[in-house]
C-alpha cells in the first residue's frame, strides 16, 4: 500500500479550516464547485470535475477543529477503499493541515498525477481560509493533459 501525504499551512483558525472540510458548501469553494450531498458522519458526499467524471466519499469521522477523514466509496478503480484523512492542529498562529490520500494499492502513473492535484487543491484550501477566495475546479489549476 502506498500514500499521498502532504504538510500545509494557513493563517486560519481551525475552526474555519474544519467548516471548510464538513459543509458542502465549503468544500465547493475549494476542490470542486459540483459538490453535494450528506456531509455528516456516515453520510456521502459527491464531488464531480466535469468529464473528467467524479467521486463519491462517505464521511467516517469528523471531530471539530481536528480531524475529518473519509472513504471513497465510488470513483476510479484506483481510488475505491483507499481513505482521505485531513488532521489539523495549531502552531502559533498557524492551522497545520497533515494530509493522507491512504491505500494505494500500488503507485500508478494516475497516483502521481493525483499527488499533485491534491498539492494544489491544498493551497486553494489556504487561499480560501486566509483571503475568502479559493480556486475549485473548474477554476483550478491545469497541472497537465489530465487537468
Amino acid at each position: 500500500m502506498s500514500d499521498i501525504l502532504h504538510r500545509i499551512g494557513a493563517m486560519a483558525f481551525p475552526e474555519d479550516v474544519y467548516a471548510t472540510l464538513t459543509t458542502t458548501d465549503g468544500l465547493a469553494r475549494w476542490w470542486t464547485a459540483d459538490t453535494k450531498g450528506d456531509s455528516d458522519p456516515g453520510g456521502v458526499v459527491a464531488f464531480r470535475f466535469g468529464e473528467a467524471g467524479g467521486f463519491d466519499m462517505k464521511v467516517l469521522e469528523a471531530r471539530p477543529s481536528e480531524l475529518v477523514r473519509w472513504e471513497v466509496v465510488d470513483g476510479p478503480e484506483e481510488w475505491i477503499g483507499t481513505q482521505i484523512r485531513f488532521d489539523l492542529k495549531r502552531e502559533g498562529e498557524w492551522t497545520i493541515i497533515l494530509f493522507r490520500h491512504e491505500g494505494w494499492r500500488e503507485q500508478v502513473e494516475f497516483m502521481h498525477h493525483c499527488s499533485t492535484k491534491w498539492a494544489t487543491f491544498l493551497m486553494s484550501l489556504k487561499s480560501l481560509v486566509e483571503t475568502g477566495q479559493g480556486q475549485p475546479a473548474p477554476y483550478d489549476v491545469r497541472v497537465s493533459n489530465w487537468h
